[in-house]
């Protein structure tokens, strides 16, 4: 590989405390199929792994993953976010990670273009990847992918292609919105299953869109299904949003906050075809307790933001065209250095 400057970061965070109860597995799976396709479509790219909070300073991420090798697509750096710094965070007793702060991290260390705030229990269709390695992704844009949920029980050891294949055929449930028809809610998405509805559904969403307010059609269109899980615009309009909002407590809806924003400063949704989705490992310890009653123990225990208020927020800067203004300039950790661990030095 001649030029392996990276087109696009992939900034993702989590740490060595089997969250979910199959963590390794899910990460493993993540990992492996990240480099297989930026290989199989030549498209370098970095890995930017958060460990934040490590419960075991010796046992960090890069101990549980392989080392890269100079030849492939992927290249791969641990950003460590140690205790004395998760420390100092109110609540950091009920909250052993800080996503969307640990996630800031990353993009504010970011050497690519673009960079693609996700997570590590997903895989990403070759669609997608065939897509992204046209290097067509425009600046003063934001990109949203499905997230299609699978079972647990896809296999470790199965090759990335047969685990693409398995996603595919066991896809659980799909969140996120059709591109064409982004201001139509259906939440059953029984019309988009066929194409006889097509021309109906795009003059429902031509006519529905001329009706709305300017403000309300693009808070309306807005995509923010899942998408903490993928998040996609270059490091200029992450910058111009100060990333995600810094607030110290649980990550729900911080990232919808993200979207927002970029809506607020101008910068265009772009809802990739069903087809370029990604693929997310099932798994307990998530935001969707199992029921009302666990969701109350859940929430009791850690502090998080009440969906109407994101909203009216959220509103409320679209239409000012502002920004909710809640970083500091220092936002990601930007002054503390940090200790980096170079992937390709990773060992089990």
């Amino acid at each position: 590989m001649s030029d392996k400057t990276p087109y696009i970061s992939f900034v993702v965070t989590s740490r060595n405390d089997n969250h979910g109860g199959d963590l390794r597995k899910r990460m493993m799976i993540f990992y492996n199929g990240l480099i297989h396709q930026c290989n199989k479509f030549k498209l370098p790219c970095e890995l930017i792994m958060v460990d934040w909070n490590s419960p075991d300073p010796n046992e960090l991420l890069d101990k549980v993953l392989p080392p890269v090798s100079k030849d492939d697509y992927l290249s791969v750096r641990y950003v460590i976010v140690p205790s004395e710094i998760h420390d100092k965070y109110r609540f950091s007793e009920e909250l052993g990670l800080y996503q969307m702060i640990a996630k800031n991290v990353g993009i504010r260390r970011s050497k690519a273009e673009f960079i693609c705030c996700t997570n590590i229990d997903l895989l990403f269709s070759d669609a997608m990847f065939e897509e992204l390695a046209k290097r067509k992704l425009e600046t003063g844009k934001y990109y949203r992918a499905n997230r299609c949920d699978i079972p647990a029980t896809i296999n470790e050891n199965d090759s990335v292609e047969d685990q693409l294949k398995f996603c595919k055929a066991n896809i659980i449930k799909r969140l996120g919105k059709m591109g064409e028809y982004p201001v139509i809610y259906d939440e059953n998405g029984l019309m988009f299953k066929y194409k006889i509805f097509a021309p109906s559904l795009k003059f429902l969403n031509w006519l529905i869109g001329k009706l709305l307010s300017k403000t309300e059609a693009k808070v309306r269109a807005m995509d923010s299904d899942a998408c903490g899980d993928f998040t996609m615009m270059s490091i200029t309009d992450w910058e111009k949003i100060d990333g995600y909002a810094e607030l110290e407590m649980y990550s729900l809806h911080i990232d919808t906050m993200g979207l927002y924003s970029a809506l607020a400063q101008g910068i265009e949704q772009i809802v990739f075809p069903g087809e370029m989705c990604s693929y997310h490992i099932a798994h307990s310890g998530g935001w969707e307790p199992g029921n009302a009653v666990e969701q109350l123990q859940f929430y009791h225990k850690r502090p998080s933001l009440d969906w109407w208020v994101v909203e009216a927020a959220g509103r409320q800067i679209v239409k000012d065209n502002s920004n909710f203004d809640m970083n500091s300039d220092d936002w990601g950790l930007k002054n503390i250095n940090l200790k980096e661990i170079n992937g390709a030095d990773a060992s089990q």
